[in-house]
């Protein structure tokens, strides 16, 4: 209730149009919200990117791994793997951020950098939106394999069967069949991996910077709509101010992006699943 409230209360204070279609972001903290410029959208495009560039990374990776788990790899094997799957998903997002910020950053400047591996000059800082949204990735891969591949084990046996009576190979059954049976509740997966994407706070803002801005280059630091609600209440504010409230209303934008994603996903999940004896 608290964030609805002060949400109505920043709108009365700064107007929503404005919010919702600014395409700039630069709060003004000399005075009650006189000169600022409070534009959702660049922050919004700053999530998107980021949250993008992290599902290119961890669904063709999660997938592949869960395929492996499910079909392939030994009983050994498994009972080694899914427990440390566990464990990986287990890690705080703080120590992924420091990885960001200290390992694959600088990398990503020698590669990318000025005088780097390529000789080229398209990353200019270790913070950028390909340094976090690798970092995100990573930290995506045992979430998306962990549910594909328990999604993956739900498919019954005897379909499996069926097709190698018909004659089909492994590699032919796990595409025709596991795989379309699985789909539902696969993408539903990566549906919930996007929005635990788009709700990250550590990884961007140790990863990509603080600048809020509307480019297509992901090697340019961005940032993102929780990022900016934490600095938005970092330190002293003063809460009757629209550059306070505002974070209020980047929470209530971001509950409503994430829900909708959930409630797609669980959507997807309970209608196009297959009903199996």
């Amino acid at each position: 209730m608290a964030l609805i409230f002060n949400t109505v209360e920043f709108f009365n204070l700064y107007p929503a149009s404005e919010f919702f279609t600014s395409l700039s972001w630069a709060p003004s903290f000399s005075g009650r919200g006189g000169s600022s410029e409070l534009g959702l959208l660049p922050l919004l495009w700053g999530t998107l990117y980021i949250s993008i560039v992290a599902l290119i990374v961890a669904v063709p990776i999660g997938l592949f791994s869960a395929i492996y788990l499910s079909e392939y790899a030994s009983s050994n094997v498994r009972s080694f793997a899914k427990p440390l799957l566990g464990i990986l998903a287990g890690i705080p997002t703080i120590v992924y951020g420091l990885f960001a910020l200290l390992t694959v950053g600088p990398l990503l400047v020698s590669v990318f950098g000025d005088g780097g591996w390529l000789g080229v000059s398209w990353q200019g800082g270790g913070r950028a939106v390909m340094t976090a949204g690798l970092v995100m990735g990573i930290m995506l891969i045992p979430f998306v394999s962990s549910l594909s591949d328990d999604i993956i084990n739900a498919v019954p046996q005897s379909m499996r069967d069926g097709s190698y009576g018909l004659g089909a190979t492994k590699s032919e059954t796990i595409r025709q069949v596991v795989l379309p049976a699985a789909l539902p509740g696969i993408a539903g997966a990566i549906l919930l991996a996007a929005s635990r994407a788009i709700g990250e706070t550590m990884i961007v803002v140790l990863g990509a910077g603080a600048a809020a801005r509307l480019s297509l280059n992901p090697f340019e630091a961005m940032t993102t709509v929780t990022a900016k609600i934490v600095s938005q209440l970092t330190g002293d504010s003063d809460f009757a101010s629209p550059e306070a409230l505002v974070a209020f209303a980047l929470g209530m934008s971001l509950f409503v992006i994430t829900l909708t994603l959930n409630v797609i996903a669980l959507y997807i999940v309970r209608k196009y699943r297959e009903q199996y004896d």
